[in-house]
């Protein structure tokens, strides 16, 4: 888009732009992804202790296997870990402010 002067408005709000958003979002995406992952590593865990499946267990420890090493390298790809231990430290200081105002 041009303005009367003939210059491109776009161009001028490119350099200016803040990118924080948009990482913000897709960083909060790929948490919940990984807590997604976390749950179907915790089924998958709940699974290999029940009697009902101790027929498949090898397939079901396969699949734990498998679910972990995707939790690891999706953790260190986006760099969740000091995320995942900042939110932990985030909630243990929240909930030690909560105990104290009782």
């Amino acid at each position: 888009m041009k303005d009367y002067e003939g210059q491109d408005k776009h161009k001028e709000h490119r350099g200016k732009r803040h990118h924080h958003g948009a990482k913000t979002f897709r960083r909060g995406r790929a948490m919940d992804f990984l807590e997604r992952l976390k749950v179907k590593r915790s089924t998958l865990k709940q699974q290999l202790e029940a009697d009902q499946y101790q027929e498949i267990k090898q397939v079901i420890l396969g699949e734990l296997k498998a679910i972990e090493a995707v939790i690891d390298e999706y953790t260190k790809h986006f760099e969740l870990h000091e995320a995942i231990v900042e939110k932990g430290a985030c909630q243990i200081d929240s909930e030690e402010k909560n105990k104290e105002k009782e």
